[in-house]
């Protein structure tokens, strides 16, 4: 079994396995080069053993054979020649966050405002004032514990990168997953294995899999030691069911995993009062450790905050002087004004949760919308519940799309970036299969195209009615219209 990439084979359909994967639904590992040529390679690496050195290597090539690759679709005879586009594969053109589509809250912007002379950042980790924050911000959900086991840094990114530094061993996490998640792995030299989601979900892995995947890793000689998971996910925009979250997290901690568990979104539920939503935290408190990115539903993506809170078990003091270490190595300190402001917001004043509630309402309206409009064309996507975004399988359009030039999930991020005008991250990024008809689709571009229109949207009643919504959403439901 091989390590994966975040251009991997595809994991569990909602519906069913992949006909790409491995024995007994477990995705066999590819190499991690991009590109049409490792696509069409891949079954013939998977029966390979796993050959660690040759993975190395291969990073190197990443980013040209996926030039390679788009270079060699834009000559292909008979197609049309797309416009052209940088280059794809390096960590670089990762996909951004999904977009709120909304203005700053004006009471945080005064509040930064305000603390704009402070010219020192932080301390390793957050100042007492914000890890008393996200200590209270947290209890408020039910995860107790004392500000000593927070640690904050600027951005998910650097935070995580900390976190994987701190815990040895392998790294696993279901497919698809975020973005950001691979290439941490990959930057410290991790070997990391996808694991297949349940049908029900995005976010977790399935616990048979994940069971299967952990037996294999160590068959090979590797050594599986940590989990990320997400309850609330990016990209599928589902709430994992409870008893699927017990069961993934028996099954990890039975095994001896350590759960990293993403909770950036879980403020973004669409229905919160009929949607149960349960932190790993609350089910293995000694085995969780849980991080939240405040641009889900807090601050800017502008300002990078993010924050994580560690198990109250001895041993995790170490893993939290550990990050801590790391954050200091990297030199990744929340900025003095920014944490002033993420401090405010994780106190959630009234008018921050106002904003949580509206934001949670329009998105609702909004996203369900573009939800059937997706379905109107014949493509597949599971109903949105979180978030500001929706996973689609265009796979039933496979056809036509190919009569417009679009054979994998690269050329559909290209052709519906160009056609709706905002990202469409395909599902390789996520680490779905290339040829898997796979993306992402954000909501916030809906909403107005000025602050102005922005506000409107979130404070009306039927924000559908809007002109500019209506305008909005007519357009996207066009685009799909086209692929029937």
């Amino acid at each position: 079994m091989r390590g994966t990439e975040d251009t991997g084979p595809a994991g569990e359909r909602a519906g069913g396995p992949d006909p790409a994967r491995g024995p007994e639904g477990v995705a066999p590992g590819p190499d991690p080069a991009g590109g049409k040529d490792a696509a069409r390679a891949r079954d013939d690496q998977s029966r390979q053993a796993g050959n660690r050195a040759g993975r190395a290597q291969n990073e190197w090539t990443h980013g040209q054979d996926r030039t390679r690759a788009q270079g060699d679709r834009a000559r292909r005879p008979g197609h049309p020649v797309a416009q052209p586009h940088e280059d794809h594969g390096p960590v670089r053109y990762g996909p951004p966050a999904p977009d709120p589509g909304l203005p700053v809250l004006p009471e945080l912007a005064a509040v930064l405002a305000a603390a704009s002379a402070r010219t020192r950042p932080e301390p390793p980790g957050g100042g007492p004032v914000l890890r008393e924050a996200a200590r209270g911000y947290w209890d408020r959900r039910g995860l107790h514990g004392t500000a000593g086991g927070i640690a904050a840094a600027p951005g998910a990114q650097p935070l995580l990168l900390a976190l994987i530094g701190a815990h040895g061993g392998d790294v696993l996490m279901p497919r698809p997953c975020p973005a950001v998640w691979m290439p941490q792995a990959r930057l410290l030299g991790r070997p990391a294995y996808h694991v297949p989601t349940p049908a029900e979900c995005g976010g977790i892995p399935d616990p048979y899999a994940l069971l299967e995947t952990v037996r294999r890793v160590r068959a090979e000689g590797g050594r599986p030691k940590l989990l990320l998971l997400s309850v609330v996910d990016d990209p599928t925009a589902t709430v994992a069911p409870p008893e699927l979250v017990r069961e993934a997290c028996e099954a990890a901690v039975d095994e001896g995993l350590h759960i990293i568990s993403d909770e950036t979104w879980r403020d973004t539920v669409h229905r919160p009062r009929d949607t149960v939503l349960l932190s790993p935290a609350e089910m293995c408190p000694d085995d969780v450790t849980v991080i939240a990115d405040l641009s889900g539903a807090l601050v800017p993506a502008a300002w990078p905050v993010a924050v994580a809170r560690f198990p109250g078990a001895p041993r995790a003091a170490v893993r939290h002087a550990r990050t801590l270490d790391i954050l200091t190595a990297l030199g990744a300190l929340v900025a003095g004004p920014v944490a002033h402001a993420a401090a405010h917001a994780l106190g959630e004043p009234d008018s921050v949760r106002d904003r949580i509630r509206r934001a949670a309402g329009l998105q609702t309206e909004v996203a369900a919308a573009a939800h059937r409009a997706v379905l109107g064309s014949g493509a597949l996507a599971r109903p949105p519940q979180a978030g500001r975004h929706l996973y689609a399988d265009l796979g039933p359009l496979r056809s036509r799309l190919a009569d417009l030039g679009v054979t994998d999930s690269m050329e559909l991020e290209e052709y519906l970036t160009d056609r709706l005008g905002a990202p469409a991250p395909g599902g390789h990024r996520f680490g779905d299969e290339l040829g898997a008809l796979r993306v992402r689709l954000g909501t916030g571009p809906l909403l107005g195209a000025t602050p102005q229109q922005q506000t409107e949207s979130l404070a009306a009643a039927k924000p559908l009615e809007l002109p500019h919504v209506a305008r909005a959403l007519d357009g996207f439901a066009g685009v799909f219209a086209e692929l029937r």
